[in-house]
């Protein structure tokens, strides 16, 4: 466990994530996660709560928590002052602390059941490593993929094969899709050539329905409000699922596992297991299911219907997002059934630098 996450005071915890948010390119809400600081002072419901937080505050993404519920007052009106600091108009910290205050004693209520559950974010920009890896594999594998996902949330990345990427210069989906993923790359492209997507679901404990406008507008309430590119990415995977939802079960994620591995496979495909920023969130009983029924799998899998894993998780020692792929059958001892590290990214798909 990265000893950043086992931190247990509720202000060290804040302050982490307040910096964390300004250091990856949001600094105004940086600002609104550090005037939680104000609300330790037990005034509010919502201030005692946190004050009190029984688990590690940091790991339970807590500062986020009640970050999506300001940022959701304000998208749907409901109190707009806020937004002078998401604009950047408002900038000095005691004012910002004050209107956190303030909003938050006004809201207590609305405010407390957004500290129930964890952020459900749902980045698009990820599916860049994604889909750089699927290359990856396809000059090992073949092109032809069947993809399942781990974590759907609302199954924004089960939608990728109707996603068009620019991946260093390596260009692949259709030429008018309104979800346009352009990372910043570093180093080498991945290698040009076909994917060809012959299914793709998803499951989640809880999915979120983007064809309901209520969801929609609370996974967005997630999205840092000053990182436009994210904003334009959530409203382009509404508006594809407006055109055909994604197919996302509810489920447990082991369970789920179960049941794809053990569904008919098509000829010469390769059935692909893939998951971002997911894996840490899994029980540790959930991890050692789906790590035993993937070696029980692969070892099962031969040259007409492949196995692959694809994982975009944090590196608990560096805090480094990296995207890890094994496949079967292995070509060699060191090929395949081991995994490989394929490229770094950003947490929410700015930028990625590929090893290949």
């Amino acid at each position: 466990m990265n000893p950043i996450m086992e931190i247990d005071e509720v202000a060290k915890a804040i302050e982490w994530q307040a910096d964390h948010a300004t250091n990856n390119g949001a600094p105004c809400t940086g600002r609104v996660v550090r005037g939680q600081l104000a609300l330790l002072d037990g005034a509010t419901e919502v201030g005692r709560r946190i004050a009190a937080w029984p688990g590690k505050p940091l790991e339970d993404a807590l500062p986020l928590r009640l970050a999506g519920g300001f940022h959701h007052l304000v998208l749907t009106g409901a109190d707009t002052r806020l937004g002078a600091v998401y604009r950047g108009e408002v900038t000095d910290q005691a004012e910002v602390d004050a209107l956190v205050l303030a909003v938050t004693r006004e809201h207590d209520a609305a405010l407390l059941p957004w500290l129930d559950g964890p952020p459900q974010t749902n980045e698009a920009g990820r599916s860049a490593s994604i889909m750089a890896g699927l290359l990856w594999l396809a000059q090992r594998l073949g092109p032809r993929f069947e993809l399942n996902e781990l974590g759907s949330s609302a199954g924004v990345n089960t939608m990728m094969e109707r996603f068009w990427f620019d991946l260093g210069g390596t260009k692949v989906g259709p030429e008018g899709s309104p979800m346009r993923i352009v990372p910043e790359w570093r180093g080498p492209p991945p290698p040009e050539g076909a994917v060809e997507i012959v299914g793709i679901q998803g499951c989640d404990r809880a999915p979120v329905n983007l064809a309901d406008p209520a969801q929609a507008l609370r996974l967005k309430s997630y999205v840092w409000a000053e990182v436009t590119e994210r904003i334009r990415r959530i409203d382009a995977a509404i508006a594809l699922a407006g055109q055909k939802a994604p197919d996302v079960v509810q489920m447990d994620a082991a369970d789920f596992v179960d049941a794809r591995l053990a569904a008919p496979q098509e000829d010469d495909t390769t059935r692909v297991v893939f998951h971002s920023i997911v894996w840490q969130y899994l029980p540790p009983e959930t991890r050692a299911r789906i790590e035993a029924a993937m070696a029980q799998a692969g070892a099962k899998a031969d040259a007409r219907r492949r196995l692959a894993w694809v994982m975009l998780e944090t590196n608990r020692e560096t805090f480094r997002h990296e995207l890890m792929v094994r496949y079967w059958p292995a070509k060699g001892q060191t090929d395949g059934a081991e995994p490989a590290l394929l490229c770094a990214a950003h947490a929410h798909g700015a930028w990625v630098e590929w090893f290949g």
